[in-house]
């Protein structure tokens, strides 16, 4: 899969990792359009942030989004509410693989709290992680699908 855009998207308490994290994707030499908040405002709401990163990825099949709030929580349930989103709450590069490549998450949520020198692992993890082609694993997201449409 060729990744051409990471949209990204954090309320106050993830503004300073969000611009972190722009950084390195910037060094990387991939495009990461920051959705907002654009300004510190500690008086923000995180789902008018993640609600637009979920809107570009679920409308750019070549993206993944990147959102981030005090728990990661919040965020990953509203972007989880936008058909075609698959978001989670992820802090470990083992469970940043395994997401990615079975469950296709196309949404990364983080939490502020994580050290700012795990994100490289993490956020490399999520970019570089093929989506597993498995029976298995399309056949789960096909039940997934059907759920998100009503059709189960």
């Amino acid at each position: 899969m060729n990744i051409s855009t990471i949209y990204i998207g954090s309320d106050h308490r993830g503004f300073e990792l969000k611009q972190h994290i722009i950084r390195f994707l910037q060094e990387k030499g991939i495009e990461a359009i920051d959705m907002g908040n654009t300004v510190y405002d500690e008086q923000d709401d995180y789902p008018d942030f993640a609600v637009e990163v979920a809107r570009k990825v679920s409308s750019n099949s070549d993206s993944l989004g990147i959102v981030v709030c005090g728990t990661g929580v919040g965020v990953s349930i509203v972007t989880n509410k936008i058909p075609g989103i698959r978001s989670a709450v992820l802090s470990a590069i083992e469970t940043v693989a395994i997401a990615r490549a079975h469950n296709h998450i196309n949404v990364l949520a983080l939490s502020a709290n994580l050290a700012i020198d795990q994100i490289p692992d993490i956020v490399e993890t999520f970019i570089t992680t093929e989506p597993s082609l498995e029976e298995r694993h399309i056949r789960r997201l096909t039940k997934i699908t059907e759920l998100e449409n009503n059709q189960l």
